[in-house]
């Protein structure tokens, strides 16, 4: 591990010279590059920086022992055991830093929520949950843009996507794919028995234009009149627009703007996305799988996350934590769960290093 923090150091400070150079400072995209770079491995080499002074302070004090200054040797027994232990953090936030990064974790989201099995009453806790990661975003300062939805009559969604753009966007949301079940009594429900729903979410980082490069003469475009909840005509032009890959046979429909370009320019947003998830599944096997083990079915059974309003209590199947703040976590507190599904997958990824 010593020999990769110091090659780590060695770099960053290469990066410092070359950031005060004249020819870097003249390229601007060059100049931004190495940045970033150096803004990436701030962190690992302030801890490593932290952890040999430590280290040297330990050494230090393990001389004094030998000192003929009993208070000396005194003063260096007691600063040893606070010193170890600050050693023992370090060291373990070092390796931490030293894990591969997930090359998606600085990338905005595509956020896809729609309503799995219970009818109206999924697709109110849909909006419910598009509610909750809207309000995390805004706490975040983060920017959300809804791309498409289909509402229903009742203030539900059966499907919503929406893309959120905002540092760590995609590092801080990716553990939330895969099928939410919510367990209350539904307001149209007279018998007060609890009915159980689900609801899909997947988390997908966003394409640039240039990962992604769609030809023209692979898309066919359809135009149509969009229409709401119930039939009811949203606008009298045909600006709603279904966008039809023809060599992956992806098709995304947009209808929510009314402007014809607006939503083929959404649309478009939403295709690039998925056919780079599509291209690292097919170079990551891991990947592959995951857009499945996010979606599913939208069966009730196949479930990362239970939300049980009758006893405010949350249940997070993957990592068995169950918190009692059902009220906190809706407003959009989910900063418990994500930390410590992260810390989790930190410890797991740890493990297999090893």
């Amino acid at each position: 591990m010593y020999g990769k923090l110091e090659a780590v150091e060695r770099r960053y400070l290469e990066l410092e010279d070359l950031l005060v150079s004249p020819t870097i400072i003249g390229n601007r995209k060059e100049f931004a590059k190495l940045a970033k770079e150096r803004s990436d491995l701030e962190e690992i080499v302030r801890a490593f920086r932290q952890w040999k002074d430590v280290q040297s302070r330990i050494d230090g004090n393990k001389s004094l022992l030998q000192d003929p200054d009993e208070a000396m040797r005194a003063l260096a027994q007691e600063e040893l055991p606070e010193l170890r232990g600050r050693n023992d953090e370090l060291e373990s936030r070092l390796k931490q830093l030293l894990l591969p990064r997930d090359p998606n974790d600085d990338r905005d989201v595509l956020l896809e929520i729609r309503a799995g099995t219970g009818g109206e009453e999924a697709s109110l806790f849909a909006a419910e949950l598009f509610r909750m990661y809207s309000r995390y975003a805004e706490m975040r300062r983060w920017r959300v843009d809804v791309l498409s939805s289909s509402a229903t009559g009742l203030g539900g969604f059966k499907e919503i996507i929406a893309s959120i753009e905002g540092q760590g966007a995609y590092s801080r949301l990716k553990f939330e794919g895969g099928v939410h079940r919510v367990q209350r009594v539904p307001e149209t429900e007279g018998s007060g028995r609890i009915h159980t729903s689900a609801v899909t979410v997947a988390v997908l980082p966003e394409a640039d234009e240039v990962e992604v490069v769609i030809d023209d003469k692979d898309l066919k475009i359809d135009v149509f009149r969009s229409s709401g909840p119930g039939g009811q005509s949203v606008n009298t032009t045909d600006s709603a627009v279904r966008v039809t890959h023809l060599p992956s046979n992806l098709v995304v429909t947009c209808q929510d703007e009314k402007s014809q370009h607006k939503n083929k320019a959404k649309a478009l947003k939403i295709l690039r996305a998925r056919l780079l998830e599509r291209a690292q599944a097919e170079q990551q096997s891991e990947i592959a799988a995951s857009r499945k083990s996010m979606v599913g079915s939208g069966d009730r059974s196949e479930r990362i996350r239970t939300y049980n309003f009758p006893q405010s209590r949350i249940t997070d199947h993957r990592i068995n934590l169950t918190l009692h703040a059902l009220d906190r976590t809706l407003e959009g507190d989910i900063d418990p769960l994500v930390d410590a599904l992260t810390t989790h997958y930190q410890a797991e990824t740890l493990k297999a290093a090893h």
